[in-house]
């Protein structure tokens, strides 16, 4: 673990330094030899907030409680969404609310982001009114939306030549993980980034790993939906011949969830299906998204996916029912309808 002085100790040497040779020691409020005697990082913990400012955009379903989480660990966090109605929560928490992206992006020292789609993440990020531009040299910069590994490395080059640190970093474990704390957290970028972000990531997740360079983060989330895509394929199925049969479903759930068969997705999602819960805990508008990032990212590296494509098929089926807006476990509504008949 990244201790919190270890946190200040790589991210702001470099910044005192530069004070001390641009003769600005008075900014820092110390003069001459008093501020020649101390290292810049005792500077920053004795006369500056033990925790760096955070800056958080993307206020959903996974963004809600990881700045709730953020919040109830002491840091100060402050806000920015489209739309500030779907800031209520993380207000009410504490968090603070600022009217747009440079604004909030300069008065932090780290900047988070975690929207929709890849279109989003280079809007806010890198678009002529994005944060990138406004961020301080020496800040960090955390992406934790799923989002296309090619952007991924666009964004750590642009952050490079602005002297910023970036990290993509998507997550698994639904809005569940998200509350609790437990989310899986798959990192991509320089080192240096994933050290200054781990303290961090440590309070929204408890299965943490740096995979390497820029878009490492995103790959190995692609190799988790493809995963989860199929088995929520088979998980389905299963409940739906359990179902047809007769059976106690939910009976049916606690047996073979314990054997062979167990997995999150039968675990967790199994009883919201059997309850006709459709509410998302990932979205399937969102789930699409990830399924055609995997299947052009596999496409370029000669891979051809049947079983990803076919999840695509079904959950395609979504937007003509307008399911879209529903969780993933609604794919059982969708084979219910093929099933019809």
């Amino acid at each position: 673990m990244v201790s919190i002085r270890a946190f200040y100790e790589n991210a702001f040497v470099h910044i005192g330094r530069a004070v001390a040779q641009s003769g600005s020691a008075l900014r820092w409020g110390c003069r001459g030899r008093e501020f020649k005697s101390r290292r810049p990082d005792q500077i920053f913990l004795s006369e500056m907030s033990t925790k760096p400012k955070i800056g958080w955009i993307g206020l959903g379903v996974m963004g809600t409680p990881m700045v709730c989480n953020l919040r109830k660990a002491g840091h100060e966090v402050f806000v920015y969404t489209r739309t500030k109605e779907k800031a209520d929560e993380v207000l009410k928490a504490g968090a603070q609310w600022v009217e747009d992206i440079q604004n909030l992006a300069n008065r932090v020292d780290l900047l988070c982001t975690m929207v929709g789609y890849p279109k989003d993440v280079e809007s806010v990020v890198l678009g002529e009114k994005g944060a990138l531009a406004s961020m301080n040299p020496g800040s960090l910069l955390i992406d934790f939306t799923t989002s296309s590994p090619d952007l991924a490395e666009q964004i750590a080059q642009k952050a490079s030549e602005s002297t910023v640190l970036s990290l993509d970093a998507p997550v698994s474990g639904g809005d569940i993980g998200a509350k609790a704390g437990t989310l899986a957290i798959m990192c991509g970028g320089e080192q240096e980034a994933f050290a200054r972000a781990e303290p961090f990531l440590q309070i929204l997740g408890d299965k943490i790993k740096y995979f390497g360079g820029p878009g490492s983060g995103q790959r190995v989330k692609m190799s988790n939906q493809i995963l989860i895509a199929s088995t929520m394929v088979g998980m389905v199925e299963s409940m739906l011949y359990a179902e047809r049969a007769g059976l106690n479903v939910s009976e049916v759930i606690e047996l073979i969830g314990k054997g062979a068969a167990g997995c999150w997705s039968i675990n967790n999602l199994g009883p919201r299906i059997v309850k006709e819960d459709w509410a998302p805990g990932f979205y399937i508008k969102h789930f699409l998204k990830d399924i055609g990032i995997a299947l052009d990212d596999s496409s370029r590296m000669g891979l051809n996916l049947e079983g990803l494509a076919l999840a695509q098929r079904f959950y395609s089926l979504a937007h003509s029912h307008d399911w879209e807006n529903d969780g993933t476990q609604a794919l059982m509504k969708i084979l219910r309808e093929i099933n019809a008949s």
